[in-house]
Formats: C-alpha cells, sequence, structure tokens
C-alpha cells in the first residue's frame, strides 16, 4: 500500500501568496518581482522544504536583495531570525518594510569589498558567488565556513553542465548589459572546489540540481558541519 504523503509538504503556495502580499506597498514592480520569484524559481521551494524537516535558526542571507526568501523562511515559522546583508538601500529598504513584524533585519555590505560574515546557525549565499571576483568568492566562502555553526546552503551557476551551463553564462552576461543591478561579474568557479573548500572546513557536502521547470545550470550545495570530534565522546588527546 503507498505511503500517505499528502500531509508531507506544507503549503508553500499559501505561503508564497501572503509573502507576496508583503510587498503591497513596495511598488507596483518589486511586488510583481517577488510573487514571479517566489512562483518560478525553485530554490525558494526547495530551501522551505530542507527548512521543514531541518531546523535552520538565526540565519544569515548574504546577498539577500529584496528579502522574499527571508520573509518566506520567518512567514512560514522555518526559521527563529534572519540578518539579510546586501549592498543595494533600495532593496533592503523594500525588504525591511516586507518583513514589518518578522524577526528581520538588514545591514549594507558590499561583499566585492568586504567579506566578513557573523556568525550565524545557517548561512545563506544563494546567487551570490558567482557576480564576485575569484579572489573574492573564496574569502566569503572561508568567511562563512567560519561563521555557521551548523547548516551552509549555496545555491550557484555550475560551469560544467553543458549546454545547460553555457546557455545560463550568456543570458547572465547579457543581463549585465541591461540590468542596472546586476553584479559586475560572471565567474563561474568549478563546484568540486567550493566543496572541497568547504570539506576541508569541516563539512559534509552534497550537491543537488537546482533548476526544476527552467533551462538553467543552477545547482543547491548543501553542507552541514561536521560535530567537533574533540567534543564528540570524552577521550583523551
Amino acid at each position: 500500500m503507498p505511503a500517505d504523503t499528502s500531509k508531507s509538504q506544507p503549503d508553500f503556495a499559501a505561503t508564497f501568496e501572503r509573502v507576496a502580499q508583503r510587498y503591497r506597498h513596495c511598488g507596483r514592480f518589486a511586488r510583481g518581482y517577488v510573487a514571479a520569484k517566489l512562483r518560478r524559481d525553485p530554490v525558494h521551494h526547495d530551501l522551505l522544504a530542507l527548512a521543514s524537516n531541518e531546523s535552520f535558526g538565526d540565519v544569515v542571507d548574504i546577498g539577500c536583495g529584496r528579502g522574499q526568501l527571508a520573509v518566506a523562511l520567518l512567514e512560514a515559522g522555518l526559521a527563529r531570525s534572519v540578518l539579510g546583508l546586501d549592498c543595494h538601500a533600495g532593496h533592503l529598504e523594500q525588504a525591511r518594510r516586507a518583513a514589518t513584524g518578522l524577526a528581520f533585519t538588514a545591514a549594507m555590505q558590499d561583499l566585492a569589498e568586504a567579506q566578513s560574515v557573523p556568525h550565524a546557525d545557517t548561512v545563506l549565499l544563494i546567487d551570490v558567488l558567482y557576480q564576485l571576483e575569484s579572489a573574492a568568492q573564496m574569502a566569503l566562502l572561508r568567511a562563512t565556513a567560519s561563521a555557521a555553526r551548523g547548516l551552509i546552503l549555496i545555491r550557484m551557476l555550475d560551469p560544467d553542465r553543458g549546454m545547460r551551463s553555457a546557455l545560463t553564462i550568456g543570458l547572465e552576461r547579457l543581463m549585465r548589459r541591461v540590468s542596472p543591478h546586476a553584479g559586475r561579474h560572471v565567474d563561474a568557479v568549478p563546484v568540486a572546489r567550493i566543496a572541497a573548500t568547504l570539506s576541508d572546513a569541516g563539512f559534509v557536502v552534497s550537491i543537488t540540481p537546482c533548476w526544476q521547470g527552467t533551462p538553467f545550470a543552477n545547482v543547491l550545495v548543501t553542507a552541514r558541519r561536521l560535530a567537533d570530534p574533540r567534543h564528540g565522546n570524552g577521550g583523551s588527546d
């Protein structure tokens, strides 16, 4: 007899509608953008599904933009608090307005200039790394590994997925010509290098596609911190 999975997933559609409504005072464009991202970008569903089964606790969302992912986690009760970091003051103000009444704070940070990361239970890096130069990417990754007490979630462009990668990189470069808010760089570091850096920092890493319903080459890197063996069983050195 097949298992009953009817109650295994929360109603994300209802959550996303509530989140979109929170942006109604942020302008028509912002509300439409957020509603479309929540509906079409699979990273929002994937992260809420993960948070439904694994505590995110206090979260730092690096490069949070308008904050719709942070607001969705808090609206659904799947995070205790979220600190959003971004370099765009207007987007952060929209995030603050949408998150009224939720445990959300925001701070300005230009990741190309400063790669420090506050300590948190969970650190999110969603579509951030490839927009930085390689050296800044690795500095930010190392800072993230030092800051995350439990979980790191990175959605990134995988350059080694054949035609998907070629299409994604091409579109990203085109966006740099037409979007005033696109980053200056499209520097897709191999996923294996990201995974190895996190593994060396004491994390167990898994990589899964995060492109459902899209033609893009996005993957989700999930890194969980290993317990410190010095404190695991009380043994002597």
